[in-house]
């Protein structure tokens, strides 16, 4: 049964699931291992956290001079080595949920999971003002959750990575624990966020987008924007041509100006603004009626 590497500690490991406790002699018996072979796979069992060491229980028998033996047994951590039917178990609790209650009551358990999860963690986050310092705080409490979080610069805000999930088997049949998530780091970060991965969907890690900007100071500067546009801002350096063509399709006409005629209008306009039009074409793979600076 035993061979090498890792497969040899399954070994061990499972001698201490179905005899535990027991002592490395007993393991090294069992395997027809030797004894200082079964102690190197327990020392790398108990370094991984899936084994632990304790004082055999005293005996009324009289024992031997010398140290009394060690015994190990597996820890919780080790059992799942060998599988167990918790995401099986919480699927089929949360189907029934949604049976007999609707769907309302799984959306009302996925948001509190989350207030659980974080608990009073959740005032180390919102403590922070800037967003990317509250998603660092973000990452470290679900890191110490067992999410396995960091977070990265990308485009205009941060990646908040979680490359690990421990619900993701169940989140594959019950997406609303993924969006419950989303919603409590919206509330905690105070700004908007976008989940573009899921471990649930299939991707390497759950990613999502934290904007660096106020949503609302964007907002207001688009409107802004678009105000100015209005008032001959950049609107203005649309081609007169395009404006021309614009106005005719809204009559319901189709212009009847000659091509020179057009042209003569476009360079009669001159450029608005402080920009310039380009006569030399369109650029490679653009149509002819983008503007050009």
């Amino acid at each position: 049964m035993p061979g090498s590497g890792s497969g040899t500690r399954a070994a061990v490991a499972r001698v201490l699931m179905e005899q535990g406790p027991v002592t490395a002699a007993l393991v090294a018996g069992e395997l027809g291992l030797t004894e200082a072979a079964v102690r190197r796979h327990l020392d790398a069992l108990i370094a991984d956290g899936e084994a632990e060491v304790r004082a055999p229980a005293r005996s009324a028998r009289p024992r031997g001079r010398g140290r009394p033996a060690r015994e190990y047994l597996l820890t919780d951590t080790g059992r799942v080595r060998f599988g167990h039917g918790y995401d099986d178990l919480a699927t089929s609790a949360l189907r029934f949920l949604a049976e007999t209650a609707g769907e309302q009551a799984v959306d009302a358990f996925a948001r509190r999971r989350v207030r659980d999860l974080l608990g009073a963690d959740m005032d180390s986050v919102t403590a922070l003002a800037a967003p990317q310092d509250r998603a660092e705080a973000l990452a470290r409490v679900l890191s110490a959750r067992g999410y396995a979080a960091q977070t990265r610069r990308g485009g205009l805000g941060v990646q908040l990575c979680q490359h690990h999930c421990p619900v993701a088997h169940v989140a594959t049949e019950f997406p609303e624990l993924c969006e419950a998530e989303t919603r409590a780091f919206a509330d905690l970060l105070g700004t908007h966020v976008q989940r573009l991965a899921t471990i649930a969907r299939g991707d390497a890690a759950c990613t999502t987008h934290v904007p660096l900007e106020d949503p609302e100071h964007l907002g207001r500067a688009k409107h802004h924007e678009k105000r100015r546009a209005g008032a001959g801002g950049p609107q203005a350096s649309v081609p007169r041509t395009r404006q021309v063509h614009e106005v005719d399709r809204r009559s319901g006409t189709e212009s009847g100006r000659p091509t020179s005629q057009v042209r003569q209008v476009q360079e009669e306009d001159g450029p608005a603004g402080s920009g310039s039009i380009s006569h030399h074409g369109p650029r490679k793979g653009g149509s002819p009626n983008d503007d050009h600076s």
